[in-house]
């Protein structure tokens, strides 16, 4: 895994002949359950790779564009509960940004 661990890397499955699949790379952490400080960019990245090979471009590219500038400028970690932000308003940050 080169892009980054459990939590932030998202996978897909590529099928070129029909459907694709594509969802964040996780395990289980039952004892953040309800905390609401889990990392949710894993998810959103995968939605990106999805519009991606739909070939919505500009789509993909302004959450791409977002999750890079909310990574290097807004969270204090990657990691579960450290972030600096709760999973919502992580969310909410890249939200804003594909936005603007």
């Amino acid at each position: 895994m080169i892009q980054g661990g459990m939590g932030i890397a998202a996978g897909g499955n590529i099928n070129p002949e029909g459907v694709s699949m594509f969802e964040p790379i996780g395990g289980s952490a039952p004892k953040y359950t309800g905390k609401n400080v889990i990392n949710p960019l894993a998810a959103i990245c995968a939605g990106q790779m999805m519009l991606a090979d739909l070939g919505e471009e500009k789509a993909a590219d302004a959450i791409e564009q977002s999750v890079m500038y909310v990574t290097a400028n807004k969270l204090k970690s990657l990691a579960a509960g450290k972030m600096g932000y709760s999973t919502s308003e992580v969310g909410d940050l890249v939200a804003g940004k594909v936005a603007e």
